[in-house]
């Protein structure tokens, strides 16, 4: 698909194959999740400006490349985003955080916004807008347009699992957003969960029901 990256590395494979697996219990799908994020992180970060400065190793001195421009910040899509959250700042500790709180109508499946608090001066710097799951697409084409009403022009958005309704929804919303993800599924059944996908992540992650 168009725009899309589907982060297709053998670690990302197995490691979602665990996750997928309905006795994989919590503690162990939030690690598999946390190690997956960083993975994930890796590829859609690889755009970051760099500048030379000299440094003095051991043995000489040398131009070396240190991330350049605006700190990153990192959006997390409530609740089920954090799970990406971890692992991303373990990969990118000075990135900044903001939050979007939503949740999807049972009846109606859309997103419902409760919570919005991110950084300052958002159109300077890159922004990476965080869920695990791009099902319906509802939620994710609700927090960028948020993000983009505060300001923020330069978005990717990542997710562990997408369903091609999701993907064609959030781009037919948001054409110049990049989406990043570690697997297209086949469909969306009639309740909008992905399938065979891993169920409802928040949950999964979280131990709740």
């Amino acid at each position: 698909m168009e725009n899309v990256t589907v982060v297709d590395h053998p670690l990302v494979r197995h490691k979602l194959s665990h996750m997928r697996k309905k006795e994989t219990d919590s503690a162990r799908f939030r690690l598999l999740l946390r190690e997956i994020s960083l993975l994930l992180g890796y590829e859609v970060t690889r755009d970051l400006k760099t500048e030379d400065r000299t440094i003095e190793t051991p043995l000489a001195e040398m131009g070396a490349p240190f991330l350049s421009g605006r700190e990153l910040v990192l959006i997390s899509i409530l609740r089920a985003g954090n799970g990406l959250l971890e692992g991303m700042l373990d990969l990118i500790p000075s990135a900044q955080v903001g939050h979007v709180g939503l949740y999807r109508d049972p009846d109606t499946l859309m997103a419902v916004e409760y919570y919005f608090k991110v950084p300052g001066n958002l159109g300077d710097r890159p922004v990476i807008l965080l869920d695990p799951m791009l099902a319906t697409g509802n939620s994710a084409v609700a927090a960028a347009e948020r993000i983009k009403a505060a300001g923020a022009r330069q978005i990717k958005f990542l997710c562990l699992l997408s369903a091609p309704e999701g993907i064609e929804a959030f781009h037919a919303a948001h054409p110049d957003v990049p989406v990043f993800t570690a697997a297209i599924d086949e469909r969306l059944n009639d309740h909008g969960y992905i399938v065979p996908g891993i169920g409802d992540a928040g949950d999964r992650i979280y131990g709740t029901q």
